[in-house]
C-alpha cells in the first residue's frame, strides 16, 4: 500500500442551508470560496489522517478492491495521498497518482465550469433558452420545449424522468438518436419545477457550446481548464484513457480474484456528462480549485453560481447510511450536489459507470475535501470519505464502510453490470 502524508499544513497548523427552491437563472449564494479558509483543529486533522491509513490498510488486506486512488486536501494544500491495489490486477501493475481512471459522473463539474466561463465571456447565457439555439431539441409540450434553458438541463431539473434513455445508451443507440427523441418521453413535471437526474439531456451543453463557440466543448475544457491548472493525464474518450502511461482497467470479482475487462464506451458518448479521464494528481488540483484556490482559472464569483443550491433533492437524505445519518438537506446546484451535512456545507458528486465507482467532497467553509476513485463496482469504498468528513468535523466515529466487521469481504456468485446513476 503506498501511502503518503505530506508536510502538512499539521506543521503549518499546529503553528498557528437551503435556498428558494428553485431558481430559473442561477443567483449566487453567499461566496464558498473566500480567501480565507476557517481552520480546523490540526490535531484532530492528524488524528483522522492517522485513522484513514488504517481504514485503507484494512481495505487493501480483505482484498475489498481491485484498486483505488484517494487524496485529502485541508488549507488548499494536499496533505495525504493514498493508493491500494491495482490498476491492473493481470499483471499486477500497482495503482500510483499518476494513474487514470475514468470518472464518469464527476465530469458533470467540468461542464458546468466551462459553461459558467464562456457565460462569462458572454458567448450564451444561463437562460439562454435551448429552443433557440438548437433547432432539433424537442420536449413532449410545446411550452416546456420554449421555456428549457441552459441552466435547466446542468440543474437537473428539465422535469424529465430520471435517467431518461439511459438504458438505451447502454445498449448501444447513439446519442444523437437519444436526444431527438426527447419529446416522446411524458414529463414528470413542468421545466424547472422538480429535480430528475439526467446523462443524455444533460449533455446536450455540448451542442449548445458548438453552436455558440464553434468549437468543440472538450476542446474547449482542455484548453481552459485542464492546462491552466496542470491536469496533464486529463482526458476525454476511450481513446484519452487508454494512451495513458497508467491507466486503471475496469475489473470484476470471480471466485478467482479480481479480473480485468475492457472499458465500455457508452458513456463515452455523453461526454459532457460522463466523458472525463483523470489521476489522483490531476483530482487534487481540481479540488483545489474548486475551494478558491485557483481564482485565475476559476474565480470565486464562478464558484458562486457552481455552488448555489438549485433543486431539493430530498431523496439524496435517505439513499445511503451515511447520509440518513448526517444528512439534513440535499440540493443539486450546477454538476454539483449541495448536502447540509452534520450542520456544515458540503459541495459533492459521486459517479459510476461499469467498473468504475469515483467520489469528491468538500466543506467550503475549511477548504477542505477528500477525492477517491476505484476500479470496480464494489460500494464499501465509499463508507471511507463520510468517515474521514467525521473525523475532521469531530463528530462521532461511525463505521460507515463496514471495515470493523469480523467477516471479511467475499467474492459475489455473479456481478452484475452497474448502471451508470450518480
Amino acid at each position: 500500500m503506498q501511502l503518503r502524508t505530506l508536510p502538512l499544513l499539521i506543521a503549518g497548523l499546529l503553528g498557528a442551508a437551503t435556498t428558494p427552491l428553485l431558481a430559473r437563472t442561477p443567483t449566487p449564494a453567499p461566496s464558498t470560496a473566500t480567501a480565507t479558509a476557517a481552520q480546523l483543529p490540526p490535531e484532530r486533522v492528524k488524528a483522522t489522517l492517522e485513522a484513514y491509513k488504517q481504514w485503507l490498510k484494512k481495505l487493501e488486506q480483505r482484498n475489498s478492491v481491485a484498486g483505488l486512488a484517494t487524496a485529502v486536501v485541508v488549507g488548499d494544500k494536499v496533505v495525504f495521498e493514498g493508493t491500494i491495489g491495482y490498476a491492473n490486477a493481470s499483471d499486477k501493475e500497482p495503482v500510483k497518482p499518476t494513474t487514470v481512471f475514468r470518472l464518469a459522473s464527476l465530469s458533470k463539474a467540468f461542464a458546468t465550469a466551462i459553461t459558467a466561463l464562456l457565460v462569462q465571456d458572454g458567448k450564451f447565457a444561463w437562460d439562454t433558452r435551448l429552443v433557440n439555439v438548437l433547432p432539433f431539441f424537442k420536449l413532449k409540450n410545446v411550452p416546456d420545449t420554449q421555456r428549457a434553458t441552459v441552466a435547466d438541463i446542468l440543474g437537473q431539473r428539465l422535469g424529465l424522468p430520471r435517467n431518461t434513455f439511459d438504458n438505451m445508451l447502454e445498449d448501444d443507440v447513439p446519442y444523437e438518436e437519444l436526444v431527438r427523441k426527447l419529446d416522446e418521453v411524458d414529463m414528470t413535471c413542468g421545466v424547472g419545477e422538480c429535480y430528475g437526474y439526467q446523462n443524455v439531456a444533460f449533455s446536450l451543453i455540448g451542442d449548445v457550446v458548438y453552436a455558440m463557440t464553434g468549437n468543440f466543448f472538450y476542446k474547449l475544457v482542455d484548453r481552459r481548464i485542464f492546462l491552466p491548472l496542470g491536469m496533464t493525464t486529463a482526458s476525454y474518450g476511450r481513446a484519452g484513457l487508454e494512451s495513458s502511461e497508467s491507466w486503471a482497467r475496469p475489473h470484476r470479482r470471480t471466485r478467482r480474484g479480481w479480473v480485468a475487462f475492457e472499458p465500455k464506451v457508452n458513456y463515452y458518448r455523453v461526454a459532457p456528462a460522463a466523458g472525463v479521464n483523470a489521476s489522483l494528481r490531476d483530482m487534487e488540483k481540481w479540488l483545489i480549485a474548486q475551494m478558491g484556490g485557483r481564482p485565475d482559472v476559476l474565480a470565486s464569483s464562478t464558484l458562486d453560481v457552481l455552488h448555489t443550491p438549485g433543486v431539493r433533492t430530498s431523496g439524496e437524505l435517505h439513499s445511503s447510511p451515511w447520509r440518513r445519518g448526517r444528512l439534513t438537506a440535499a440540493h443539486y446546484a450546477l454538476g454539483w450536489r449541495v448536502y447540509t451535512y452534520g450542520g456544515e456545507t458540503l459541495i459533492y458528486h459521486a459517479g459510476a459507470v461499469e467498473g468504475y465507482r469515483t467520489m469528491i467532497g468538500f466543506f467550503p467553509k475549511y477548504h477542505t475535501g477528500v477525492v477517491t476513485m476505484w476500479n470496480a463496482g464494489v460500494p464499501t469504498p465509499s463508507g471511507l470519505m463520510p468517515m474521514v468528513f467525521d473525523g475532521l468535523l469531530g463528530l462521532p466515529h461511525v463505521d460507515w464502510a463496514g471495515l470493523e466487521k469480523n467477516v471479511p469481504d467475499h467474492p459475489r456468485k455473479k456481478a452484475r453490470p452497474r448502471r451508470h446513476r450518480h
